[in-house]
């Protein structure tokens, strides 16, 4: 599995270690990815995605999962998560 979370597209970096000395050392800075269930109103389903913490504290902010993916350009999500968006697309376009 690629170390990418899947609604904000949030991966790793690259960056030096540096010793007292000033030697610098190639390294990898990886996001802190969980594997989380979340909840979505609109489909009435939960769904279990890898999400960063950061990613995951920027979807409770926006009020969960639905408004996140709504918000949410197409070009940062995974293709789980926009399988998820379009079907609740669909939804609202039938309720409305």
């Amino acid at each position: 599995m690629s170390r990418i979370c899947e609604l904000t597209g949030k991966g790793r970096q690259v960056g030096c270690n540096v010793s007292h000395a000033n030697n610098k050392t190639k390294r990898v800075f990886l996001p802190n990815l969980q594997n989380v269930t979340l909840l979505s109103d609109g489909l009435e389903r939960s769904f279990k995605f890898r999400v960063s913490t950061h990613g995951l504290r920027s979807v409770e902010h926006n009020g969960g999962l639905d408004n996140w993916l709504l918000k949410t350009s197409d070009a940062k999500l995974s293709t789980r998560a926009l399988k998820v968006k379009r079907e609740l697309k669909k939804t609202q376009a039938v309720a409305a």
